[in-house]
């Protein structure tokens, strides 16, 4: 029995026993094979985590760890990854600012965007990658070409500048191409149309310059073109060939002047605030799928395509501000669904079309104001007939064909009688110089050596890169304003500037730190502002900041001319920051409103070129920088005048501090109120358009307000003033400059305070539109003849007041 139990295996068990063994030996064999699938997974999980370490861990991705699985992430608007065979194909991130690029993310002084992409790269499977407002900087590196697979590549809201890299075109598979709201610049490449299956190409806001690429037309796919907010030029290329094209927008460009050729399938045109200056083409009538046509802010001629009323999708038509003529009658029909029509501000004759004015869609909108129509009521004002007949015949709608032969003959009758005078002045020229040079020779050798004058001539900057807000730290860095370059001050040269900050240069204390006047060496005067830091920070943590006062440099700011650092000695942080600005000691428009300068109260014109030139301040700092600056808690006592009577704001939300950091954004308009929408979203920009209207109606009226609620007042007021005639408007302007301003410019300035001090947010104009109207209103005052004693008063004439054209000097 013993001996049977030392065999090892009888003959039934040897079976068994190779069978257990056999699988002994494939689990050992299986464990000690390397998973691939698992190595996989965990090269992907260890990019994304260094992802989150480049992007210095956003709240968006700050639950990631070595323990996630990120192939079961429950997908947000914030933040979504897919995974297909333990490969990810989809990543998408979005900043905390919610696709905003008005405040930059909080990225590593350190951060590369090569080393961002070099890592990203190691994902090649990625068909979507999606990167919006991660405060991600630099130029747009070429290796994006290795991920062949992309097909959606969205980097919108970020501060990606220079031209788009040609690598990109590599990427076949691509069918949406967003770029939108960052700093590239150059011309829209020519390779854009090597896409074989791109549907959607989104460029707005950029500065992308020149015209548009003739291979658009190549692109069968596309039915997104969206190039808003660039400065492209030029005639649109003829795009009929894009059958599938559902939206064109081309918003705030130089593109014309003839109206683009397109297919009729568009849903959405939008050519708002170019240079088109044709008529509307009869092709237009067969956009059945319409929904969507704005044309506002050209320089159309020709009659009005009264058909566009009545297209079968039409929703909303903007008109405004052309040249558009012809007579509108009341029996026009017009598409049912049409709940926005805005034909203001042209040339229009006859009766308001009934459909118009019904009252079947109760949130119909419809403008028709400063045309010449014939309509029972007065609550939007027009002009006589004449007018319109007029103002047409002045831009040649009507005597153009009259004139045309006759150009031609003066033209060649002109040709010949110069070809005769040449010849003559050119024989009577040679006679000249052969005769009579010698004795010219002589009299110049007798006459006494003059002294050579060097003209002190400014650098010949051009106007595009003065208007660029894009370059407008180059520009100040150039002197452009006539200031000094920003440089580093030392303490010593503060101290002896403020007599070592005496009681006596003290100017005041505010939410900013104390105020110092001071006289540098030079003999100009600067204004200090003294911030002391609660929080201990190297000098390092303040450059970005102080890199961004620096260029905060325009001709309507009070503008910094420098810094300087208070240490402590024993670790080096900064106590003490002095911030230098230049000093402007002409009072404050307030002050110029109601005492006036010298005894000298700002007449209407003046009024109106201080509120000018306080809009391209705040339109400057608003768009001008990157990332703008808002909520800037404006009041009529923050804006100074310098000794030419040019406004300056004084105060504004200087993103220096941490602490300060944290509330931009945040801080409380006029009154107290932060100003938030329907949607809980602040409007950042709309707070500065409040406090802007608040200023316009201490202008308008002439005399301090003190609360919200008297705003309010005033405000109802306001707007019922305009409803009503003239003489009863006027109850309410300042006396003073009552008599002195013609009823359009006034009427003009009212209106746009009225939107400005809107309760909603979102029906607040944009700065644009309130400078558009501000600079209309000057040039209709300086063109009214009706009160000779008014144009004799203002010192302000026409060559001194900004054009109609729109740029951020």
């Amino acid at each position: 029995m013993s001996s049977k139990l030392r065999t090892p295996c009888n003959v039934s068990l040897k079976l068994s026993c190779s069978l257990i063994m056999g699988m002994y030996l494939f689990l050992i064999l299986l464990f000690s094979i390397p998973c691939y699938t698992q190595q996989l997974q965990t090269s992907h999980a260890h990019t994304l985590l260094r992802i989150q370490k480049l992007l210095n861990f956003p709240s968006v991705l700050n639950k990631w760890d070595n323990n996630t699985d990120f192939c079961n992430i429950e997908p947000t608007m914030s933040l979504t990854v897919v995974c297909y065979e333990d490969s990810i194909t989809q990543l998408l991130i979005m900043g905390d600012n919610g696709g905003s690029s008005s405040t930059m993310a909080s990225l590593p002084p350190n951060f590369s965007i090569d080393s961002f992409f070099t890592t990203l790269v190691r994902l090649p499977s990625l068909k979507v990658l999606s990167l919006v407002s991660l405060g991600l900087w630099g130029s747009l590196p070429a290796k994006i070409s290795r991920l062949s697979s992309l097909e959606i590549l969205n980097v919108s809201s970020n501060f990606l500048y220079g031209v788009v890299p040609e690598e990109v075109s590599s990427l076949r598979n691509l069918q949406t191409l967003m770029l939108d709201d960052n700093m590239f610049n150059g011309r829209v490449p020519e390779w854009m149309g090597e896409f074989p299956r791109l549907a959607v190409l989104s460029l707005r806001n950029n500065s992308f310059t020149g015209s548009l690429p003739n291979s658009l037309k190549t692109l069968a796919t596309l039915r997104v073109i969206a190039l808003s907010m660039n400065k492209l030029s030029g005639e649109v290329p003829d795009l009929s060939s894009l059958t599938h094209l559902q939206v064109l927008d081309l918003e705030d460009n130089y593109f014309g002047p003839k109206f683009p050729i397109l297919a009729s399938n568009l849903v959405r045109l939008v050519l708002r605030k170019n240079t088109f200056r044709s008529a509307i083409p009869d092709e237009v009538n067969s956009y059945y799928q319409l929904e969507r046509l704005d044309v506002s802010l050209n320089r159309f001629v020709g009659p009005f395509p009264k058909s566009l009323l009545s297209l079968p999708s039409i929703t909303y038509l903007n008109i405004a501000q052309n040249k558009f003529t012809g007579m509108l009658l009341e029996n026009l029909s017009c598409n049912a669904g049409l709940g926005f029509v805005d034909l203001s501000s042209n040339l229009l004759t006859g009766n308001l079309p009934s459909c118009l004015v019904s009252d079947s869609h109760k949130n119909k909108v419809v403008r028709y104001a400063s045309n010449c129509l014939s309509t029972t009521t007065d609550d939007q004002s027009q002009h006589p007939y004449f007018f319109c007949r007029n103002e047409a015949l002045a831009v040649g709608l009507f005597s153009h064909k009259q004139n045309k032969s006759r150009r031609n003959a003066r033209a060649i009758l002109a040709s010949i009688i110069l070809g005769a005078l040449f010849g003559g002045f050119l024989l009577v020229g040679l006679i000249f110089y052969l005769f009579v040079r010698r004795d010219i020779v002589k009299r110049i050798m007798k006459r006494p050596p003059t002294r050579l004058i060097k003209e002190k001539v400014s650098t010949g900057y051009t106007s595009k890169l003065l208007s660029d807000a894009r370059y407008i730290s180059q520009t100040m860095r150039l002197g452009a304003l006539g200031l000094p370059a920003y440089r580093t001050f030392s303490l010593e040269e503060l101290e002896e500037a403020t007599n070592n900050f005496n009681t006596s240069t003290f100017l005041g204390e505010g939410s900013h730190g104390q105020m110092y006047k001071g006289r540098l060496n030079d003999g100009s005067f600067v204004a200090i502002r003294c911030l002391k830091l609660k929080k201990s920070h190297s000098t390092q943590n303040f450059m970005h900041h102080i890199d961004l006062i620096s260029k905060l440099r325009h001709c309507h700011l009070v503008s910094a001319l420098g810094h300087c650092f208070e240490c402590y000695l024993d670790d080096s942080s900064v106590s003490r920051i002095f911030l230098v600005f230049e000093y402007v000691s002409n009072g404050t428009l307030r002050g110029c409103i109601s005492d006036g300068v010298a005894g000298q109260v700002h007449t209407w014109i003046q009024r109106i070129a201080a509120a000018i030139g306080v809009a391209k301040g705040i339109q400057f700092l608003h768009t001008g920088i990157v990332p703008g600056v808002f909520s800037n808690n404006l009041k009529i006592t923050d804006i100074l005048l310098d000794q030419n009577l040019v406004t300056k704001i004084s105060s504004y939300n200087l993103p220096l501090l941490t602490e300060n950091m944290k509330k931009v954004g945040t801080r409380v308009s006029y009154g107290g109120l932060k100003e938030v929408g329907p949607s809980g979203t602040v409007h950042e920009d709309k707070i500065d358009i409040y406090d802007f209207g608040v200023i316009l109606l201490e202008i308008i009226i002439g005399r301090p307000i003190m609360s919200k609620h008297e705003v309010d007042i005033l405000k109802d007021q306001l707007q019922i003033s305009l409803t009503t005639d003239d003489a009863s408007r006027r109850n309410i302007v300042d006396p003073v400059i009552c008599k002195a301003c013609s009823d359009e410019s006034l009427r003009t300035v009212m209106d746009i305070c009225n939107r400005c001090i809107c309760n909603e947010p979102t029906e607040r104009p944009s700065i644009e539109d309130v400078l558009w109207n501000l600079q209309f209103a000057a040039q209709v005052q300086d063109e009214w003849k009706g009160d000779s004693s008014s144009s004799k008063q203002s010192p302000v004439s026409s060559s001194q007041l900004p054009s109609l054209q729109l740029t951020s000097q």
